[in-house]
């Protein structure tokens, strides 16, 4: 249960696009997934960009008969949320490397969509709750905060100028879920998180793959959207970790 001395304050939403960054298929939809329906409900053009299609993630199916089914899960997951582009990095799965080459591919992707907010998990060795990250998730989640900065610098990457795609330094804020010390909020509560729930149960063939341990989606994400909440003050929420890359107003020491 969440215990706060005050409120975290809710996330700014004076802005239009989002990037969403994840290693695998279904790790949007534990929680990111009902903010994104908020927001494609407020008119916001939100894109997913995965590291990864899942294919090392059901034990009892082989990688490639696991990557196109965890890749149309992803793709109908995605559209009970309001979002139609969902793109694949192909990076392999469980040995995602945090390096230039990766950080290269998600800045490729920064600066075609040019967002003002990315949201991605986060890149800590615990989680929320004290759980223990997964490796691709470290690895992902610190190179999409590394990418945000470098998509705006001509000269990380100066090939991808070559490629038509000039420098993009427009991100506002990069936004981690599941992060063991969350600073701001979103209000999911009603909808939002109805079509959250129905975002991660469109993965069905790979929560059943978990077995035991794959959480059922409503209980589940009601459960943790209730705790959020009483962190916000409201009945149900998303949190996040949030770095701001950019100051809002004048600067602090004018």
């Amino acid at each position: 249960m969440w215990t706060v001395d005050e409120l975290l304050p809710a996330l700014p939403e004076d802005w239009q696009r989002c990037l969403a960054v994840a290693a695998h298929p279904d790790d949007i939809e534990y929680g990111a997934a009902s903010a994104i329906a908020r927001w494609t409900a407020q008119g916001k053009r939100v894109t997913y960009l995965l590291a990864t299609r899942g294919e090392a993630g059901i034990d009892a199916m082989h990688p490639d008969q696991a990557a196109p089914l965890r890749e149309e899960e992803q793709r109908a997951g995605a559209r009970e949320v309001g979002v139609d582009v969902v793109e694949f990095l192909d990076h392999r799965d469980g040995v995602v490397e945090y390096g230039p080459d990766l950080r290269r591919d998600i800045v490729r992707a920064i600066r075609r969509h040019r967002p003002d907010v990315i949201v991605s998990g986060a890149f800590t060795v615990r989680m929320v709750g004290g759980i223990t990250n997964q490796a691709d998730h470290r690895a992902v989640g610190l190179a999409t905060l590394d990418a945000a900065r470098d998509a705006g610098n001509r000269w990380i990457f100066p090939e991808l100028v070559g490629e038509g795609l000039p420098p993009w330094g427009g991100v506002r804020y990069v936004c981690f879920a599941g992060a063991e010390r969350p600073t701001h909020g979103v209000d999911v509560t009603g909808e939002p998180l109805q079509r959250g729930i129905a975002s991660l149960a469109a993965h069905a063939e790979y929560t059943k793959g978990l077995g035991v341990v794959g959480p059922e989606p409503g209980p589940f994400l009601t459960w943790a959207a209730r705790q959020g909440g009483l962190a916000l003050g409201v009945e149900a929420a998303v949190l996040f970790d949030v770095h701001a890359l950019a100051f809002e107003g004048p600067p602090p020491w004018l």
